[in-house]
């Protein structure tokens, strides 16, 4: 079976620091694989903050965002107790979205996961997909 492989971007933007609490982890002693979308998506929403954004429905005025895809890829365990730094990158702009990655590391610097989320721009008042707005490359790119 081929496995799936994820090329990071060289410049992450953000990092935020998250503790493995005993709710992420499963009957195997470790982080569980739906616990890690939900670290990332902690560290998403520290992210926008970071940049003056309100929330993920929130990006600008009724403009928020949908997750079209999310892909981890897993390195290493992470256990009870392990401090986690997930650092964040932008890339592949377009039109209607972009792609956010992930880059895990636990407190001794080893790889713990890569991922990445396709965000797509979404109206939601007129619950649509809509443009990316003028002013967010530059708030999440800088």
């Amino acid at each position: 079976m081929a496995r799936v492989e994820l090329t990071l971007p060289d410049k992450f933007v953000f990092e935020a620091t998250l503790s493995v609490r005993v709710s992420d982890l499963n009957y195997g002693g470790h982080v569980g694989n739906d616990r890690m979308l939900t670290l990332m998506q902690e560290a998403r929403v520290l992210f926008y903050r970071s940049r003056g954004i309100e929330s993920e429905v929130n990006l600008e005025g009724d403009i928020g965002q949908i997750i079209t895809d999310a892909v981890v890829v897993y390195k290493a365990e992470a256990f009870l107790g392990d401090e986690l730094k997930i650092e964040i990158a932008t890339s592949d702009w377009n039109k209607y979205g972009f792609d956010l990655y992930y880059r895990i590391t636990n407190q001794h610097n080893k790889e713990v996961a890569r991922g990445k989320t396709g965000i797509v721009c979404f109206d939601y008042t007129k619950r649509k997909v809509t443009s990316v707005p003028a002013t967010l490359p530059e708030k999440l790119q800088a």
